[in-house]
């Protein structure tokens, strides 16, 4: 038998003989660019290096002082007053003058518009406006109301006003039937309990999705008159309005009871 060679330190010394799996064979014109060259060495960064790269302006960003590369702009003073159509250079100049930067906010333009301005405080109140806007933004809501096939009066004036408070938010409403039992025989009394809800809440809605089966329920979808924009407008001016009719009811008071 070929006896197995091993190299220094031996094994029986408590020592672990690595063998490395040998180069895997290149194919001609398949290799990687790094086979290719000639080179197996990359670069790795060390561990806990403190090393980054200098910051590249977003893509969104319109391009400002050195990365404008026209021959000329037309260009927009910092009060927005119209300068008119001046050198490349002559514009970066009036902006280092003016403690500013030179932003392009028409790129498309022939020759592109320029304007002087503090690019910093700009982009601070762009984020701000977006912020603002999002905050603002209103989805429209599907919310659910359930109701029995023999429901009691009581519960269903219950459940009709809260349809309607969702209603008058700017939310859809579906209205739904739990059938049970032998009650899926007779789709027509659900057809007509959801037809008298839809009448009892004609004010705030109108029906956008007639009744229909869906499994063992009925459904009935309700859209309000208002998007959910002009309903919240109309909210926030109502609590202004009494934010200001308590503010003059508490300013009375004194009076009064000075008199």
């Amino acid at each position: 038998m070929r006896k197995r060679r091993f190299s220094h330190p031996a094994p029986h010394l408590g020592y672990r003989v690595v063998h490395a799996p040998p180069p895997r064979r290149q194919h001609k014109g398949r290799g990687t660019a790094r086979a290719r060259s000639g080179s197996s060495s990359a670069v790795i960064p060390p561990r806990g290096s403190t090393h980054t790269e200098a910051e590249e302006p977003a893509i969104s960003d319109p391009r400002t002082n050195d990365r404008i590369r026209v021959p000329e702009v037309r260009l927009v003073g910092a009060g927005g007053e119209q300068v008119g159509v001046v050198p490349i250079e002559t514009a970066l100049r009036m902006a280092a003058d003016a403690d500013l930067d030179l932003v392009e906010v028409a790129p498309n333009s022939k020759p592109p518009v320029a304007k002087i301005m503090d690019f910093g405080k700009f982009k601070y109140e762009a984020a701000q406006k977006a912020k603002e806007a999002r905050r603002n933004q209103a989805n429209t809501v599907l919310k659910e109301v359930r109701f029995r096939l023999k429901i009691d009066k009581h519960d269903y004036e219950t459940k009709t006003k809260r349809a309607i408070g969702f209603l008058a938010q700017g939310d859809k409403v579906k209205a739904m039937i739990l059938f049970r039992g032998r009650e899926q025989s007779r789709p027509e009394q659900g057809v007509r309990l959801l037809q008298q809800f839809a009448e009892d809440i004609v004010e705030y809605g109108t029906v956008e999705s007639n009744p229909r089966i869906d499994g063992r329920n009925m459904v009935m979808v309700i859209a309000p008159h208002k998007n959910k924009s002009e309903a919240k407008a109309e909210l926030n001016a109502r609590r202004a309005e009494e934010k200001a009719s308590r503010k003059a009811e508490k300013a009375a008071e004194p009076e009064a009871a000075a008199e």
